[in-house]
């Protein structure tokens, strides 16, 4: 390669100068620089479905399953930088994560939250700190009711995967002369059903449960179409006990129990609570691997 020739008085060099100059590779490489950097630029943005401030946001989680899990639900839900903010402040990974498997919880960083059965629209607890209400034990079921109607943007956004239509409330059916309220009526696309949702400001009991399963049978058998799927039941409750809910009802049922709050969880519980699950399952399968040695 030649030498630059000495600086001319008036301080510029032609480019036919520099052309003579450089190798013929060069000088490609100047005069294809704007078309390579909108190819470049081109190829990056594909590379990148979020904005800048997203980025900031998922920069935030240390685990990589996690922050793929949540660039991957706000792409695919147009989560704005705030939403996706919010999201990560709940928990939503470790509240999905809880209801799940060793390889439902692989899937999630590798698919997002992908809705297929009934359980998959289940989070446990839902948050609702949207709602500006005080965890106190004055508020009724029906401010409950009123305040979710008034925020119902922000309901649908956790009740989870986009396909939630709002029907009514306080949906009313007749049966045998006697007059029955559901609190919530929404219907789901992706799973093509109803969903209908019962607020408990309290414990939940078994009547509750009996309660909504008769809900869920009426719209079965008397609302729902051939070609719809059968109807579930969610009951939002205070309290609850795991244990009433299973001897209740059927293993195969539509109908679902969660806890709400009115707070933002902690991470560092619900991580502790994945991982006692974790265990559980660890240790679950090294007893059928010993009961398999015995055999």
């Amino acid at each position: 390669m030649q030498a630059l020739p000495a600086k001319s008085s008036d301080n510029s060099i032609g480019l036919k100068e520099i052309q003579q100059i450089l190798p013929v590779t060069s000088c490609d490489v100047i005069a294809n620089a704007p078309q390579t950097l909108r190819i470049f630029s081109a190829t990056l943005a594909g590379s990148f479905s979020l904005g800048w401030t997203h980025y900031v946001a998922l920069l935030t989680i240390s685990n990589a399953d996690e922050r793929r899990f949540y660039e991957i639900e706000a792409s695919e839900n147009s989560w704005g930088a705030r939403e996706l903010e919010r999201q990560i402040a709940a928990s939503l990974y470790e509240r999905l994560a809880l209801s799940r498997d060793k390889e439902g919880i692989r899937q999630l960083s590798q698919k997002g939250l992908v809705v297929e059965k009934p359980g998959d629209v289940i989070k446990n607890p839902i948050v609702l700190e949207f709602l500006d209400l005080e965890e106190k034990s004055a508020y009724s079921e029906h401010a409950l009711e009123t305040a979710i109607i008034d925020h119902l943007e922000h309901f649908l956004l956790e009740l989870g995967k986009g396909g939630f239509l709002f029907e009514a409330r306080q949906k009313l059916f007749t049966f045998d002369n006697d007059h029955f309220y559901v609190d919530l009526v929404f219907y789901n696309r992706l799973l093509r059903c109803y969903v209908l949702i019962d607020l408990k400001r309290d414990k939940l009991t078994h009547q509750d449960l009996g309660q909504m399963q008769m809900y869920v049978n009426y719209f079965d058998r008397y609302v729902k179409t051939d070609d719809e799927l059968p109807t579930i039941g969610i009951l939002l409750c205070h309290r609850k006990h795991d244990a009433l809910v299973e001897l209740t009802l059927p293993k195969d049922s539509n109908i679902f129990a969660s806890k709400y709050q009115l707070y933002l969880p902690s991470k560092e519980e619900l991580k502790r609570q994945l991982e006692e699950a974790a265990g559980i399952e660890h240790q679950e399968n090294q007893d059928q691997e010993g009961i398999g040695d015995v055999r």
